[in-house]
This record gives structure tokens, sequence and C-alpha cells, in this order.
């Protein structure tokens, strides 16, 4: 029995962070992939049952998980990232909510069948759209900034208050049906909630105040967060059933809010991310793999199927619609935002514990809950997934153009880069903290950031989402190299360049320090100072047109000259650096800088 329920963890694990690779690779939304094979190796094909194997540990192990998939995402969440458009996501996380609400009942009384009672229970728990599903979504969108952010926020705020709206409902109907009840039954749940709020910030403040004050060293930085935002979910939970996600939501939200007067907090954000990751995958799994075949069976039943679609296509258009009048969102965000609502984790976990407790009430038609619950986040999840990107790009708040480049450092070659790039058809920005670097580059109409590029405002004032390279081409080799360093979680390793140093132009480049290092442009003795000569006398950028596929090396280019990039027949740049060999395919184009007199043949 112990082998098998280690064997389902370890597999549960791999196939999870296997899903998110391979919706990488395929350019599908990952939940979707995760959805798909837990309900291979669950429900259709019966090789594993989590719940089964893990026993008592199965509700504990996934309630644990989400506290920390939802203090990831509250706490990455930044006031600055909504300014401008602060009226609509207030709108959105509160009127828009209880229209959600109560558009949701009535859809879950009147299609589904469910009674009043338990239809208003699930409409407050299907008002969710939580970090666990719309965060992975976002990752691969590529939406604009305001858009994604109205998104984020709302997903995050509202996640924990669906919950306690289900569980509002409950209490109230017990009060209710139960003579026996009194009205303080209900001001205990406001006192829970109230409390486990309280709890939230308080362990959020004590965080910071040890933090700041150096009481626990670097390396038990993000166990000790970890182990405190896990003891803090489980108090609350303790002291009322579903007001731990409301804790670890505000103690998200208060670290947020001091990471910039607390720098070090910052630096466990990518732990928690990461850590944030691999459990959203393994979670997806765990529920999914978990479900019975009577409950995907009835799935397809009329009323199940035209509750889902009331959800998507009136429920949901209606709350965004309705509180957004008057606002800052135009109607192409709106009618994205109108669209985008997909259902996950905290609603089929919650909708679990509902559907028991309510079926021990007496409630028979209680039954279908998990049915009604795993439809609407099994198709919002797949029709969500597959058109947000595509409606985005219609609606002109995702980017359209081809794949463009980040270039840091202003001078004469980056300038000439980058005009070549823009020729290309590439977006291309330019980033620099002098105004006189970067009026040359402003002169031909070339894109430009004029700031510190690595300050923390600096993502909040410009959009990067067009871009998916950055070059680091400073004077300075260990700005660049702090650049890339900075970058390469965002960018990708393969997509962060730098210019490799002048201090090692007479030596290997390999004798770089390691911390000195990232992918190093073009060759080893093009140099910041080199380049810069070179293009300020006899020297340009040319494109060489490739008619057969073949690997060039520097024997088959013009002489002297010095290859830059790749443009690939599907329109993406490939750079060439001291690791990467030239494979050209045929219809590509080679860029050099090569002298102005020279042949620009490639010899075979």
């Amino acid at each position: 029995m112990e082998e098998f329920a280690l064997i389902s963890i370890v597999v549960i694990l791999g196939l999870g962070t296997f899903s998110q690779w391979l919706a990488w690779r395929i350019q599908w939304p990952s939940i979707v992939i995760m959805s798909i094979a837990g309900l291979l190796i669950g429900p259709i094909l019966g090789l594993i049952n989590p719940q089964e194997a893990l026993g008592s540990l199965y509700s504990p192990l996934i309630s644990l998980a989400v506290a920390v998939i939802l203090f990831e995402g509250s706490s990455s969440l930044d006031i600055r990232e909504i300014k401008g458009i602060s009226k609509s996501v207030f709108r959105i996380a509160t009127g828009g909510a209880f229209l959600a609400w109560i558009l949701g009942s009535l859809a879950a009384h009147f299609i589904a069948g469910l009674s009043l009672e338990i239809s208003f229970i699930i409409g407050g728990l299907f008002v969710v759209t939580g970090p666990t599903v719309i965060i992975p979504l976002l990752r691969n969108a590529k939406l604009k900034p305001r858009t994604a952010a109205v998104l984020k926020w709302e997903g995050i705020i509202v996640d924990p208050a669906g919950p306690l709206l289900a569980l509002f409902a409950y209490e109230v109907i017990k009060v209710l049906t139960n003579e026996h009840l009194a009205i303080e039954y209900l001001l205990q749940f406001f006192g829970g909630a109230l409390l486990a709020a309280v709890l939230g910030y308080i362990t959020g403040l004590i965080i910071s105040i040890m933090a700041s004050k150096g009481l626990f060293p670097e390396y038990l930085k993000s166990p000790i967060i970890l182990a405190l935002v896990l003891i803090c979910f489980t108090l609350a939970e303790v002291v009322m059933h579903e007001t731990g996600l409301l804790a670890v939501t505000v103690l998200g939200l208060t670290l947020g809010r001091t990471k910039k007067y607390v720098s070090s907090i910052g630096n466990v954000s990518h732990f928690i991310e990461n850590v944030s990751v691999l459990l959203t995958s393994t979670v997806f799994i765990l529920l999914t793999a978990s479900l019975a075949k009577e409950t995907i069976a009835q799935v397809f039943t009329l009323p199940i199927i035209g509750f889902v679609l009331a959800m998507l296509f009136i429920v949901r258009p209606i709350s965004i619609w309705l509180p957004t009048i008057g606002t800052e969102l135009t109607n192409a965000e709106k009618t994205l935002i109108g669209w985008i609502a997909p259902r996950g984790i905290v609603a089929l976990t919650v909708a679990g514990y509902f559907a028991s407790t309510l079926m021990n009430d007496g409630y028979e038609g209680a039954s279908i809950l998990m049915t009604l619950t795993f439809a609407l986040v099994f198709i919002t999840v797949c029709a969500h997934g597959f058109t947000l990107g595509p409606l985005a790009r219609k609606l002109g708040l995702a980017n359209k153009e081809s794949p463009g480049v980040l270039i840091v450092g202003a001078s004469s070659f980056s300038i000439a880069l980058a005009e070549q790039l823009k020729k290309m058809g590439n977006p291309v920005l330019i980033a620099d903290s002098s105004a006189g670097r970067l009026h040359w580059a402003r002169k031909k109409e070339i894109d430009t950031y004029f700031g510190e590029i690595l300050a923390e405002h600096a993502q909040y004032e410009t959009d990067l989402t067009p871009y998916d390279t950055i070059l680091a081409m400073t004077g300075d080799s260990s700005y660049n190299a702090l650049v890339a360093q900075s970058f390469a979680p965002e960018f990708g390793y393969n997509h962060t360049f730098s210019l490799p140093a002048p201090e090692y132009y007479h030596t290997d480049q390999s004798e770089l320090p390691l911390s000195r290092r990232a992918h190093l442009l073009f060759e080893e003795k093009a140099v910041f100072t080199e380049l810069n000569r070179k293009i300020n006398t006899t020297y340009t950028i040319k494109e060489i047109e490739v008619n057969q596929k073949d690997t060039i090396t520097k024997d088959k280019l013009p002489e002297d000259s010095t290859p830059l990039f790749i443009k690939k027949k599907n329109n993406s740049i490939v750079f060439v650096s001291l690791r990467r060999k030239m494979t050209l395919g045929e219809g590509d184009t080679l860029v050099v800088l090569k002298e102005k007199n020279n042949s620009t043949v490639v010899n075979n």
C-alpha cells in the first residue's frame, strides 16, 4: 500500500511537470493539458486514484497547496499595476462578484434544477476565477499589461471571497431553516472571517519586521516564510472552515505592500513562484484523477450543459459590463474580460466539501454538485484557454507583431542594430538612463525607454510584452551581466544575451567568472568599443539571403565580417552567440556587420 502511494505521488508530480513542458512546446494552455492528463490516468484508464492512495491526507494536502498558490499570487500584486484602472478593479471585485453570485444562483436553480438553498450556496462559490488557472493562461497569452492586471487582480481578490460567500449562504440557510439557531450564529461567521483577516495581516507584519531586522538568515528566509504561510492558513481553518484562503490572501497582500520597503523579501518571490508552478500542476492532476466515472458521465446532460452556457454567455458578461459602466475600461477590454472567467482548483475542492455537508444535512440535490462544478471547470478552462490569445489579438489587446527585441544601452552600434531589426519588421525598444545617448535613436524613430531598466518602477512604466529577447549592450560588462541575470527569469536563458567583456578581449571568454557570463553575443572580439569603432567608420549592417540549408562557419562568410543574427522564415530572430552554431535554412536571412565594399555572398 505504501509503495502504491509512493508511486502515485511520483507519477502525479512527473506528469504535472511534463504537462507544463508539453503545453509550452505545443503552445497549448497548460491547464487543458493537465486536465486531460488527470482524466486519462484517473477515471478513463483507472490507473491511479489519488484520493484512495493518499487517504486522509488527500484533502489537507490539496488545501495547503492551494494556500501556497494563493499566497504567491497575492504577494506578487502591486498597486502600481492598476494605476488608472483601480475603479474598474474595485467594481468588478465587489459589484461584479455580487452580480455573478445572484445571477449564477438563479441559473443553478432555473436551469440546472437545484433547490434555491443549494443554488445560492454554489452560486457564491462559482464567482471564483483564481490564480491557479488565470495566471497560467496570462503567462501564455502575452496580454497588454492593463488587461492582464484586471484579470489577475480580480482572480486573486475574489478567490477567497467565493468560498466565504458560499459559507455565508450556508450559514444563513441554517439560521432560516432551524428555529433553534439565533442571529448570533451569523455574527460568529463574520467574527471568524474578521479574525482570519486580522491573523493574515499580523503574520505579514511579523514577517516584514523580522526580515527588516535580520532576525533570520538568508538561507532560512524562504522556508520560514513558507512555514508561516501554512501555519497562518491552518490556524484560520481551525477557527472557522474556509477562512484560511482569506488569511493567506491578506498575508500575501501585506507582504507585497512591504516588499518595496524590505527588499530582501522580494528575493523569496522566485522560490515561492517555482513552488507554486509545481503545486498548480500537481493539484490539478490530483483533483481530475480522483473524479468518479459517474461524475464525468453526468456532465453531458441538458440541464448541466445549459447551466454552463448560461454562466459563459449571460452571467459573466453582465457581471462585467454593468459594474464597469463609466469606468476607464474600453469596450474591447470589457469584451475580453467579460468572456474570460475560468474556474479551477478552489471551485473543485470547496464544492466537494459542500456536497458532502449538504448531503449529510438531507439535501439530495447536492449529489450533482461535483458534476456541475467539474463541467464548469473543464469547459471554461478549455473554452477560455484556447480563445484568450486569439480573441485578445483580434481586439488589439495582445501583441500581434513578430517577436521583438529589448536592447539595454544606446550607442552607435546598438542604434544601427535596432534600425536593422525595425526595417525587417521586428519590434525593438532601446532602454538607457541617458537622454543624450537616446537622442539619435529617437531621431531614427526607434522606440525608447528613458530610465533605469533595473529599477522596480520600470516594469510599470513600459510595456515589455512585445519583446521576447533582451540584449545587454552597454559599455560596462558588469552592468551587462547584472541586466542579464535580472531578466533571465522573465525572458528565459536562451533569450538573454550580453556583449563579450572587453577586459577578456585578448583571452578566451570562457575565463570569465561564472557570475559575469550570459549568452555572449556574436564572437569573442565583438566587444563594445570594437563594434562601435567599426559602425562609426567603414562598416555597415547587411543582409545575406540563404538559398540552401547549411551550417555557416567563419570561413564561409565575407572577409572581416561579424555575423549578428538570423531572420528565420517564420519571422523569428536567432542571435549568433559563442555557444550557438549558425544553422541556416533555405529562405532564412543572415545579417552581418561588414565593410561597405565587401561582397555579401555566402561561400558554400
